[in-house]
């Protein structure tokens, strides 16, 4: 009996051990204070840079004795995360603080040397969701330039990947192909974080000119790579008007592609990302013909939905006020589900049965691809899951690469 107590009681232990909290880079940033004491202080930041006592960067900043917070950047969407996807952002001043908040995506999407002027030190501390096509990550790289070129010190206080840090997919971005949705050689699903990608770039020579940056990451505690956002106990804010919860982050690598055809990918509804649809197709035939793929981890359901004008979010979404016909996405099996690939093998399908109203954003559907052989192997009625063994050994080459700048275990 004595011995069956103990196992309980180890058992118990080892289980409270396991669900204990993720403490994030801007939780530990007390730790980290005498980097910051004496110093004038730029954030790049949004509405999703809170702590687990949901307090702010900039009110935990200004609490520090000896820190100087002198200027604010804010990325696309705003520094208070409402404005829509592409829509450029002016630069202002912030009438409760008395700062500037300077725009990363409206004139300039790179710190310059004017915005550089009162600042000592640049942290970064944004909450990312994982995908290649996610611009977050572009402004944090570019930030990193400007704060190298202008002598400055970068710190970025590490956040989870929600859609954890375990599972990578996708090919490998081409040059010739790098733009603010992909500017660098890697997979679309890259499973890495925020502090993981900064090392990447600063020593793979990615940045302008193979400059480096005098880049420290604050480390997280409590996250292992397995652990998606929703497993960590903090809060989920979302990081785009179009990002509400981990389940449309889960999706998005895969959804995403329809971007870049005349297929509405559910902005303008409750569920962005998790539906799918236009007005000519048949949605209980198509759904069919998907659920027949049997993709990994995934069924579909047909349905109908209308996309309408959503203030902050999607004012002028694709099929505004008409009805479209299509496939809602649930995921039954994350651990198995690969969105990505169920994304090009959507595409597929909508070009193999609907290739008279199937129309391509050719420019910008390589863009979130990384590469034209996509979109060119589905134009010539091609197979593409002979893409698939095509990509991974520049996708082991990645991983290997990969390997080395990676935080948690």
């Amino acid at each position: 009996m004595y011995c069956k107590i103990c196992i309980l009681f180890i058992s118990l232990l080892l289980s409270a051990c396991q669900t204990e909290p993720v403490q994030t880079g801007l939780d530990r940033i007390s730790e980290f204070q005498h980097l910051l004491v004496g110093k004038r202080v730029g954030i790049v930041t949004n509405h999703t840079g809170y702590n687990s006592r949901k307090e702010h960067i900039i009110d935990v900043l200004q609490k520090l004795e000896g820190v100087t917070v002198t200027a604010l950047f804010g990325p696309e969407h705003g520094i208070r995360g409402h404005e829509e996807a592409g829509k450029q952002i002016e630069s202002e001043t912030d009438p409760m603080k008395e700062m500037p908040i300077y725009s990363l995506y409206g004139k300039t999407r790179k710190p310059t040397e004017e915005m550089m002027a009162k600042v000592d030190v640049l942290i970064f501390d944004i909450q990312d969701i994982g995908t290649r096509y996610y611009t977050y990550i572009y402004t944090m790289a570019l930030a990193m330039e400007a704060a190298a070129e202008e002598g400055k010190s970068f710190l970025v206080l590490d956040r989870p990947n929600p859609i954890n840090g375990a599972q990578v997919e996708g090919n490998i971005l081409e040059a010739g192909f790098s733009s603010f949705v992909g500017l660098y050689p890697m997979p679309v699903r890259h499973g890495m974080t925020m502090g993981e990608l900064a090392r990447m770039f600063n020593e793979e020579g990615w940045l302008a000119n193979g400059i480096k940056a005098h880049l420290t990451v604050i480390e997280m505690k409590h996250w292992d790579r397995s652990t998606w956002y929703d497993q960590t106990g903090l809060r989920f804010i979302k990081p785009s008007p179009n990002m509400p919860t981990v389940t449309t982050a889960t999706v998005y690598p895969g959804v995403c592609l329809l971007e870049g055809i005349n297929v509405s990918e559910g902005r303008g509804t409750q569920t962005p990302f998790e539906l799918f649809g236009a007005p000519w197709i048949d949605a209980k035939l198509f759904t069919q013909r998907l659920n027949a793929l049997e993709l990994p981890g995934v069924i579909f359901r047909d349905t109908t939905f209308t996309p309408i004008s959503t203030a902050g979010a999607s004012t002028n979404p694709k099929y505004k006020d008409r009805v479209c016909k299509g496939s809602v996405v649930t995921v039954t099996d994350r651990s198995k589900f690969k969105p990505y690939s169920m994304g090009v093998q959507l595409v597929s399908l909508i070009h193999e049965m609907y290739p008279d109203s199937l129309t391509w954003r050719s420019s910008f559907f390589d863009k979130l691809t990384g590469t034209s052989e996509i979109r060119e192997t589905i134009i010539r009625n091609e197979d593409v899951n002979g893409l698939l063994g095509k990509w991974q050994p520049a996708l082991d080459e990645f991983l290997a690469t990969r390997e080395r700048y990676l935080l948690y275990e």
